[in-house]
């Protein structure tokens, strides 16, 4: 039976009485003997506070650094914890943006689908409309006429949809039709259809829709012409493109185009004569077409139809395309009154666009013709001219510098031919003042001066009035920039140099 007793420092040991290990014990004893209480109680204190530096106390420190104490389980579990928090954070921030960027695409996906359902269902309303311009009923023909003609109005993309799909056949079908809303339905859809579409024009035309526009203005199904209106839209919008030119020439659409310019007063409205007046000219521009134009006689309705604000400038326009040619020279010439007329558009101040076209056909006219000059200087173009290059455009004044080039070199032939046969036609007038100025003697200068201004032409006084006024007009901008009063009136030196004053300066 085990025994216990107390040492000396007051603790309870086993007293063995096992012979084995009688000595083992007994030399136990003896060392805890051997330790005084104070050692004891230091190096329990020094293994407490780990402070200690002795064998026993580095031992017992390893001995806790291998079992691990609350302290630095805590504070490895506190580096874990932080260690897995940035570990979670660096994971959460791929996370979130993977997340984020899932929350888009799943917005964005409804988004996609219905903007393709929207135009899948486009898409099949256009075909549905395009299979009903084939079906027998000629109610839903007409119903998706308008239907294209509404939706090609203002979208580009659906005029080429509707081309691919095979609307233009049917349509241009629909015009043999003697239904009078089919046909106007069916003239303004291909209308909308060609805008800003040269492939659909040139498909227009190539299934054969002129010949049939023609044929329906040929016996008009219309009392109230609206198919001739809706046809001579629709020519404007085709010849357009160049290579519908010289079909739409040769089809016999010119003399339509004509006629209802003419009788625009009678029955067409004049947005139709705008547009008649706007497809001869990109008619016009082709040289093979001139000849169709020529063949109608329409030159002198033209040229008499100057006037016009309304249709000048444009028939200008067609004009300066037939002076391109021979013949259209030679048309224009042969027309009673046709220089005056066109003289009388240079003195127009106030249409610019009309001064410079009329100045570009008689330049070119000019240059090619000199009975043409001489029936220009009889209608007064030179002080006309002269005034439009005081007062006209940059490109008017350039063009009325050229003609009054021309004419001064047909008249220096005039001067160099007189000179050959009479020498004395050279002679210059005498100067007034002289002893032999003046038929009579007692003859004052004053009176010698009006006698020369008598016999002055009308086109040096209408020089010399250009000069004064010329003159007068710089005046007024001297008396503007020098802020002098506006009724300045000018010095009678002033009057009497611009009443002096000669043309000697001036191209002619």
């Amino acid at each position: 039976m085990a025994k216990y007793h107390r040492n000396n420092v007051g603790s309870l040991v086993l007293d063995h009485h096992d012979p084995a290990r009688n000595t083992t014990v007994s030399a136990n004893h003896r060392i805890w003997n051997a330790l005084s209480a104070s050692t004891i109680r230091r190096i329990i204190f020094d293994a407490v506070s780990c402070g200690g530096g002795s064998r026993h106390h580095r031992h017992h420190r390893n001995d806790f650094a291998s079992t691990p104490s609350p302290i630095s389980s805590d504070s490895g579990n506190f580096k874990d914890k932080s260690q897995e928090q940035g570990a979670s954070k660096s994971q959460r921030k791929p996370n979130a943006k993977s997340e984020k960027l899932s929350d888009l695409l799943n917005i964005a996906e409804p988004e996609i689908d219905a903007e393709t359902g929207k135009k899948e269902e486009a898409l099949q309303e256009l075909k549905r409309i395009v299979k009903e311009l084939q079906v027998e009923d000629l109610t839903k023909r007409q119903m998706a006429a308008a239907s294209v003609r509404l939706l090609a109005k203002e979208d580009l993309e659906v005029r080429g949809t509707l081309a691919m799909l095979g609307a233009i056949p049917p349509l241009v079908r629909m015009l043999d039709l003697e239904d009078v809303n089919s046909q106007i339905s069916s003239l303004y859809a291909l209308l909308n259809l060609g805008i800003g579409n040269d492939a659909n024009k040139a498909a227009i035309v190539k299934v054969g829709a002129i010949h049939k526009m023609l044929k329906l203005i040929e016996s008009p199904a219309d009392p109230d012409s609206f198919v001739s209106e809706a046809v001579v839209a629709n020519f404007l919008g085709l010849s357009a493109l160049d290579s519908n030119k010289p079909i739409i020439g040769s089809s016999g659409a010119i003399p339509f185009l004509l006629r209802t310019l003419e009788n625009s007063h009678k029955k067409s409205s004049p947005q139709a004569k705008q547009d008649a007046l706007r497809a001869l000219y990109n008619l016009s521009i082709f040289p093979a077409n001139i000849s169709f134009i020529l063949e109608t006689d329409s030159v002198p309705f033209l040229i008499n139809a100057i006037g016009d604000m309304e249709v000048s400038e444009r028939i200008l326009s067609i004009l300066s395309n037939l002076v391109s040619t021979p013949e259209g020279r030679k048309a224009i010439s042969a027309v009673r009154g046709a220089f005056p007329i066109l003289v009388d558009v240079l003195n127009w101040t106030d249409s610019p666009g009309c001064q410079e076209k009329a100045s570009y056909i008689l330049m070119i006219m000019a240059h090619k013709a000199y009975s043409d000059r001489q029936a220009m200087i009889e209608a007064g173009v030179v002080s006309s001219l002269l005034e439009l290059m005081l007062l006209g455009t940059a490109l008017a004044q350039k063009r009325a510098s050229r003609i009054l080039e021309r004419l001064r070199i047909d008249k220096g032939k005039q001067v160099s031919g007189s000179s050959g046969g009479n020498f004395s036609s050279t002679v210059s007038a005498p100067i007034c003042g002289s002893s032999s100025s003046c038929t009579k003697p007692g003859e004052s200068g004053k009176e010698c001066l009006e006698e020369e201004e008598d016999m002055m032409s009308d086109e040096k006084k209408a020089v010399k009035q250009l000069v004064q006024q010329s003159l007068q007009n710089n005046m007024r901008k001297i008396v503007k920039r020098a802020n002098l009063p506006q009724d300045f009136v000018p010095s009678e030196h002033f009057k009497a140099l611009t009443s002096g004053s000669t043309s000697k300066s001036l191209p002619f």
